[in-house]
């Protein structure tokens, strides 16, 4: 019998594949990505930039094709992430080679902008090598670093669209930016020293001329006289940064151009260049944040865990606050100056994340001539949103800097560094800005498109469509017409690079706020919907813990100040909830705020206000007796007697305020929650105390149908009875922050008892203070319940936009948007 060999295998047709690639693709180095992976399968095609995404086509065989689009996501560059991956088959052309094609405009705009991203270590490499051409460049970059979204000014993400525009690239960029084999390969804001930017150095009108007459490093030099202080204070051929350097070693104060905006920058070591920047800043007692030149700067003077590490040493780069080492034992003998952060259990750290930090900070020096650590703080007035451009910087930072270093890129957006800080193990975000914004914070509801603009501190504004939400950078406080105008221009910028146009907008339910007003003057005939305060707090927290809303959960939001339905200030609030709507099951008591804004400034108000409702004597041994002046004493207690000009207040961080005036550790506020920051700082510094029974809230019985309250008054007699006694502030403190951990818990027992609610969400600026936080998590989670906390947007009002637009502009149906009801059991 024979046996028939077989042929050859047919051939398999070649398969043409249209793939639409959607997420934060464009400027990560995705087209050149997509080309190294479709040449390494050789397949044929071409990939271009679109409004939509990357969209490649690809043709080769069926095996390879589908190996492509398997490999999309999870191979895709450090920087990209990638949502969506969608292949559909086309008709084979049967072309050879794969090719990057011009961008295509046009379309509705579904494609992600990455945010900003500290230099990389292979540009840090180059930075510091004599022999690369890029030595000591002050603006090096490359697929994996660099300026991104505060330097786009449209989509798709190319060179045009940015505000390197204005930069030619010299043969050689250009030749590396067409290499496929490059790191630079289709690296959009790629320069060096021979196609710029410039940095250069100026000095206030009549200042000192920069020091140094030594010759430039690349990337440096002179520029227009138009955009100088004085065009006789610039020195050609000086090297500005080294200049810059021996200017902060003398105890100058420099605004140094970076990412997003100016900072102002000082020695951090020298008590008078801190103290005089805190002087001409109108800081009051406010923290400085600080800028080291490593981590071995930092690790004598905190405590540092992994995350922390990872946190200071990655992409993001955000400042970090840290718990302070009680025995530190500065680098070099060189210890923050008392004045960078007087009074805060925590210093502020951040690592360079610009080629023009790591070379102010000493990189390519031999000796590291000038500080190690140095003050960066915004560059601007107290209250007034940070400097971007370099003809304002000269002007409204004039008064404030001895010296400008500056650069001719110009910042499309503006972009505050952002802060953080580790509790539990976990990071807790306290300012969402650079390197985390415009990504997008994916939402567990659909939502209509729509803009919630947030409230008047912190201020962050919300685009949301679908189930994706994109918080704008720090907008700041809205007192200042100049905030309002930055959050305008804000807002339109990110309506262009996400899409989003909103049918609706969603805003604070307090009729005074100016982003309130501001959304009702731009609303142009769009229903405006108010969102009560807490609720929006509450909201926030279930959205960001993925929840969708069918159930409803014990929200406890602890603030300083929020409208209540009832006209009053709330800030002490329990309040059952969904998206939907919510109950107040239960409030601190209200006492009255003795005028205003007056005794959020003078803790010592509230402390006497407390001491009053309390029905406690004012005793003139009280540290709180003792601030009140003479004068203010009589007129505050007719005040208070009479209730005039006092709103009465439910305020948790009011109520902190008290205890820390009563225990004489902060009499004035020079800054928003200083003696609440304060009194956490006393109760770290506390030993080891038992449970003090007498430190206790009160649980009213409510009325039919109305709230359980909270009465501090056997609280508050506590605290009297040990001061009066003797006992250490810190130990006051600690149990202070003990029974209101206990209050927490009760309160939520008692509302799982009334409802069987069993998740618990914490939110409201008061939980920035870890110490209280931990406490109340670990307690409610022994009770078993589920605890919600923020991790990556933050508990204070600069979470406010996220839930103020889940709860305005779901699209599922329900009570009306942010009115009150009774919850769901």
């Amino acid at each position: 019998m024979t046996t028939a060999r077989p042929g050859p295998a047919p051939a398999t047709a070649p398969r043409r594949s249209r793939v639409v690639v959607r997420g934060v693709v464009q400027g990560v180095g995705f087209r050149p990505f997509v080309y190294a992976l479709a040449t390494g399968l050789r397949l044929s095609g071409h990939v271009t930039n679109t409004a939509d995404g990357v969209v490649a086509e690809v043709e080769g065989d069926p095996a390879d094709v589908a190996s492509f689009c398997a490999r999309l996501a999870p191979d895709a560059p450090p920087l990209a992430r990638v949502e969506s991956v969608e292949a559909a088959e086309v008709t084979a052309s049967g072309g050879s080679g794969f090719t990057i094609v011009p961008s295509r405009r046009g379309g509705a705009v579904r494609t992600l902008v990455p945010p900003d991203t500290a230099t990389c270590d292979d540009c840090l490499a180059e930075l510091a090598d004599p022999a690369d051409r890029r030595y000591l460049h002050p603006f090096i970059t490359c697929t994996n670093c660099g300026p991104r979204f505060t330097i786009v000014t449209g989509l798709p993400y190319d060179r045009a669209h940015t505000t390197m525009a204005g930069f030619p690239m010299c043969p050689d960029c250009a030749r590396e930016y067409a290499d496929p084999a490059d790191r630079r390969f289709h690296a959009q804001p790629v320069a060096c020293p021979h196609c710029g930017p410039r940095l250069r150095l100026v000095t206030a009108p009549g200042g000192p001329a920069p020091f140094g007459t030594g010759p430039a490093p690349f990337g440096t030099g002179p520029a227009p006289d138009s955009d100088r202080a004085d065009p006789d204070q610039a020195e050609p051929g000086a090297d500005p940064v080294a200049a810059a350097r021996r200017m902060l070693a003398s105890g100058a104060i420099l605004a140094v151009k970076g990412l997003g905006g100016y900072h102002l920058a000082c020695d951090a070591t020298n008590p008078d260049a801190v103290a005089e920047l805190r002087r001409r800043k109108a800081r009051g007692d406010k923290p400085f944040a600080m800028m080291a030149a490593d981590l071995a700067d930092i690790e004598p003077l905190v405590h540092l865990g992994p995350l922390e590490r990872e946190l200071l040493t990655g992409g993001v780069r955000p400042v970090v606050l840290l718990r302070r080492r009680d025995d530190a034992r500065p680098r070099h003998g060189a210890a923050p100056a008392r004045a960078v952060a007087p009074g805060s259990p925590d210093l502020g750290f951040m690592l360079p994340y610009t080629p023009v930090h790591h070379l102010l900070l000493g990189l390519g020096t031999a000796d590291r001539e000038g500080p190690r650590l140095l003050v960066m703080t915004s560059g601007n007035l107290a209250g007034e949103p940070i400097v971007t451009d370099d003809a304002e910087a000269l002007t409204r930072l004039a008064g404030l800097a001895d010296a400008w270093l500056l650069h001719d890129r110009p910042i499309h957006v503006p972009c505050d560094d952002s802060v953080v800080r580790v509790c539990d193990g976990e990071q807790l975000t306290l300012r969402r800005s650079r390197g985390y914004a415009p990504l997008p914070v994916a939402l567990p509801v659909e939502v209509a498109p729509a803009l919630a603009v947030g409230g008047d501190l912190k201020n962050t504004f919300c685009l949301g469509d679908g189930r994706q939400a994109w918080l704008s950078a720090h907008i700041g406080d809205m007192d200042d017409i100049a905030t309002q105008l930055a959050l305008a221009s804000a807002e339109r910028h990110l309506e262009s690079v996400t899409g989003v146009r909103p049918g609706l907008l969603a805003a604070d339910r307090h009729p005074a706020y100016r982003s309130t007003r501001w959304a009702r003057e731009h609303a142009a005939g769009r229903p405006v919907v108010p969102v009560q305060h807490h609720h929006a707090h509450v909201a926030a927290a279930m959205a960001e813990n993925g929840l969708d809303g069918t159930r409803p959960v014990i929200g406890v939001a602890f603030d300083g100040t929020g409208y209540g339905l009832d006209g009053a200030v709330w800030g002490g609030e329990f309040l059952l909830a969904d998206y939907a709507g919510f109950r107040r099951f239960a409030h601190l008591a209200c006492v009255p705020l003795p005028g205003g804004d007056a005794a959020v400034r003078r803790p010592y108000r509230m402390a006497l206000s407390h001491l009053r409702a309390a029905g406690l004597a004012a005793d003139r041994a009280l540290p709180c007796t003792r601030a009140c002046p003479p004068g203010e004493l009589p007129v505050l207690e007719r005040q208070l007697e009479r209730e005039l000009n006092c709103v009465p207040t439910s305020s948790m961080g009011r109520l902190f305020d008290a205890v820390s005036s009563l225990a004489g550790i902060c009499q004035h506020a020079g800054y928003e929650a200083q003696a609440a920051i304060e009194l956490e700082a006393a109760a770290l510094r506390a030993p080891a105390v038992a449970e003090d029974g007498r430190y206790a809230f009160r649980l009213g019985p409510p009325r039919t149908g109305a709230p359980l309250t909270a009465d501090p008054a056997p609280l508050l007699t506590a605290v009297v009875a040990d001061v009066l006694d003797g006992t250490p502030a810190a130990v006051v403190a600690a149990r202070f922050h003990r029974a209101v951990a206990r209050l927490v818990r009760a309160v939520c027992a008692a509302a799982r008892g009334e409802t069987g609610v069993e998740t618990v969400a914490l939110t409201g600026g008061v939980f920035a203070n870890t110490v209280l936080s931990s406490a109340c998590a670990e307690g409610l989670r022994e009770d078993g319940f589920t605890v919600l906390r923020h991790r990556r947007i933050p508990p204070n009002d600069g979470g406010l936009a996220l839930g103020q637009l889940v709860v305005a502009a779901r699209t599922t149906g329900g009570a009306a948007p942010g009115t009150p009801r009774r919850e769901r059991k």
